[in-house]
């Protein structure tokens, strides 16, 4: 099941069904994180800096969501489970390990404005489009985060 499914199972936990109180803004949120598909970043790529994202947020219902996109992009299971340890497995290339230090940067409340190392190593491997397409798809995994452990998805 995907974070962008119309409808979702209420947990007998969840607190409050966002989707059902405000079904516009939910739609409109889950309608640009699909147009995320259409932008210059590799959809491998995206489901792995999405779930590392979820991985640091403790989401467990976005780590599941975003563990089965990754597998349906091709991702190999050693690579999804050594995520966690990017930056010192093997299985990683410089520009997945660039991608993924801009994400916990921008992830981490208390690096965000001390991200110049990760930011110009993003230079390096990635084009201004991929750049602002990877914070797109950071910021709306953590908005997607947020509001699942918040509502307790």
């Amino acid at each position: 099941m995907s974070i962008l499914s119309a409808k979702h199972p209420t947990s007998p936990h969840m607190r409050i069904d966002y989707a059902t109180v405000e079904p516009e803004l939910i739609s409109s949120l889950r309608q640009l994180t699909r147009d995320l598909a259409k932008t210059a970043l590799p959809p491998g790529l995206r489901a792995l800096v999405e779930l590392r994202v979820s991985q640091i947020n403790h989401c467990s219902y976005c780590i599941q969501v975003h563990r089965s996109e990754a597998r349906h992009h091709g991702e190999e299971p050693t690579r999804i489970e050594q995520l966690s340890e990017w930056r010192t497995s093997k299985l990683f290339t410089p520009r997945e390990q660039a991608a993924l230090a801009w994400a916990e940067a921008l992830t981490n409340g208390e690096t965000i404005h001390k991200d110049e190392k990760e930011y110009q190593e993003l230079h390096t491997h990635f084009s201004e489009p991929e750049i602002v397409s990877l914070g797109l798809s950071v910021s709306l995994a953590n908005f997607w985060n947020r509001m699942a452990g918040g509502f307790r998805k």
